[in-house]
């Protein structure tokens, strides 16, 4: 059965992905970069997150997408519009122009299910996702390592050469650095 991606709506097959096994542990819960106020994204502790992020999952934009590998939650794609991001006013990666272009800055794959070309199904859903809902372009924000093994803890930003494979340029340097290695912001046109 092939891998599919569909928007994230469901909260079980969510914190399948993204929440913590002991619900009181202090995880992301990818809400780090989605919300756009610094002070609500600390103000959130334990299972106040996971709540925040069922919230998000009942909008009529719902904040990612998941992808299925028989039937299983097996990855996330983190995807909204940029304007609805801490990255609308982030001093470290570079605001183009004024498009508003949608931001895809998380992929995670569940352990037990990497090593499948999940990210790229996940990358490809999400542009699929954001195109289906008149975003005019995509930005990621991946780690350029050059090859170089990168840190599984930092990434979910993804690489330059996996959002290479799915279509992106590059389309500026940040001054955003993860693990050792400069992020780039990578552009694909819609």
């Amino acid at each position: 059965m092939p891998v599919e991606v569909r928007p994230a709506t469901v909260f079980e097959d969510t914190a399948a992905v993204l929440g913590p096994r002991n619900p009181e542990s202090n995880a992301c819960w990818c809400l780090s970069y989605r919300l756009p106020s610094s002070r609500e994204n600390q103000f959130l502790q334990r299972r106040a997150r996971g709540e925040r992020v069922r919230e998000l999952l009942a909008e009529d934009l719902p904040p990612g997408v998941l992808a299925y590998d028989g039937g299983e939650p097996a990855g996330w794609a983190a995807i909204h519009p940029r304007a609805d991001t801490s990255f609308a006013t982030n001093r470290r990666i570079p605001l183009l122009d004024d498009l508003p272009v949608w931001s895809l800055w998380c992929v995670r794959v569940r352990p037990g299910y990497r090593g499948r070309g999940i990210s790229h199904a996940l990358v490809a859903g999400a542009v699929d996702f954001a195109r289906r809902s008149g975003a005019p372009a995509v930005e990621a924000y991946p780690v350029d390592n050059q090859g170089a093994k990168v840190d599984l803890t930092m990434a979910y930003v993804g690489t330059r050469s996996l959002f290479e494979t799915a279509g992106f340029t590059k389309a500026a340097d940040t001054s955003s650095v993860l693990n050792g290695f400069p992020r780039v912001l990578m552009r694909l046109a819609l």
